[in-house]
């Protein structure tokens, strides 16, 4: 009821759909539990699992592959295990490469040592040409949602050189962020077009538009849909950067739902000033009545571990009575060694706060 409590408080009346909107039923304040799909789940026997855990729907991540790619698996694993577990009304979520910036393709992961010189570019570390004609020297770069941070102490058309100030393996495809500066892309990919070409074939419920600026971002995919005859396919818009902050309320009023994307967000800010942030939106989301989805690091450490820290699960508490109407796993089931176990913790601890709602 989170979500509906600023109509309500406007005198605006309770009605019958809306009720059927916010509660199951059975009575039960209805929450969406989704996971990321990948290695570790892409087997029967453990979406079974997991949709027994209380999952209802599934995240392709499409930084990583293709709708075609995918396809298979889709049809002849995800789709009937959910409709083995009763789940027909399962969602699947399409997250959109959108104007990301990822690191190219490796032949294999390299570890960067703080203090080393690294180059990206012409000889080096695959970018986009966006990130070479935008750095210049002392530009701060953040990779893989700022587990790596570079600083940029040479430029030039086609190379940067840059420091480690933050070391790690680097892998293939992981984000790329200019601290403190926006970089011009366009709104949709020719791999997001053709990933929405076969998003029907593949029952696709929901995109999640990455990166949302405004308004504008947002009706250019309902456009592109439209003409796919996809119009009922609900799109939610990731908040990811400041310029999504700048336009919040528009973007609350033409998506069907809000994700606070806690891993671009936060390498756009101090990571102290998130949680604030954090609040503000789902603050916002309530007062408009928008549901919002909450996601990363919800049980990071479930990555590597098979039981949550007592952080996490006050976390996800936390945001289930801020009003968060959907919780989205990620490296948790993406890569993680625990992917039922992480979908059973999450459930739990969502469901312990809707009782304390």
């Amino acid at each position: 009821l989170a979500h509906y409590t600023g109509k309500f408080a406007k005198g605006q009346p309770l009605t019958s759909g809306l009720l059927a909107l916010i509660i199951g039923t059975k009575g039960m304040i209805c929450m969406e539990f989704y996971a990321t799909l990948g290695e570790p789940c892409a087997r029967r026997d453990i979406l079974d699992q997991m949709f027994q855990a209380g999952m209802t729907g599934i995240r392709v991540n499409l930084s990583h592959t293709s709708l075609t790619q995918c396809a298979p698996l889709l049809q002849e694993l995800y789709w009937p295990s959910a409709r083995g577990a009763g789940r027909g009304n399962a969602h699947l979520i399409l997250d959109l490469q959108g104007p990301e910036l990822r690191v190219g393709d490796l032949p294999r992961p390299i570890l960067l040592r703080e203090g080393d010189e690294v180059l990206l570019g012409d000889g080096g570390i695959p970018v986009p040409p966006s990130i070479l004609q935008s750095a210049r020297r002392g530009q701060e770069i953040s990779i893989d949602d700022g587990a790596l941070l570079l600083q940029v102490k040479r430029s030039s058309p086609s190379v940067l050189l840059c420091q480690v100030v933050r070391g790690g393996p680097l892998r293939s495809k992981k984000s790329l962020s200019l601290l403190g500066m926006e970089v011009d892309t366009p709104t949709l990919t020719p791999a997001d077009l053709e990933n929405l070409n076969q998003a029907g074939q593949c029952g696709a419920t929901h995109i999640l538009q990455p990166f949302v600026r405004g308004r504008r971002d947002i009706e250019i995919l309902r456009d592109t849909l439209d003409s796919l005859g996809l119009g009922g396919v609900r799109v939610m818009a990731k908040i990811e950067e400041e310029q999504g902050l700048e336009h919040l309320d528009e973007i609350i009023r033409t998506a069907d739902q809000v994700c606070v994307a806690r891993g671009d967000l936060g390498n756009t800010m101090p990571l102290w000033k998130l949680p604030a942030i954090q609040k503000d939106i789902a603050r916002r989301c309530r007062a408009a009545g928008t549901p919002f989805c909450l996601v990363t690091q919800l049980l990071w450490s479930m990555e590597r571990r098979p039981v949550p820290t007592r952080a996490e699960v006050s976390d996800i508490y936390n945001g289930v009575l801020d009003g968060a109407s959907s919780l989205m796993l990620t490296g948790e089931t993406a890569a993680g060694r625990w992917p039922v176990q992480a979908m059973g913790y999450l459930v739990k601890t969502a469901q312990e706060a809707v009782k304390a709602m």
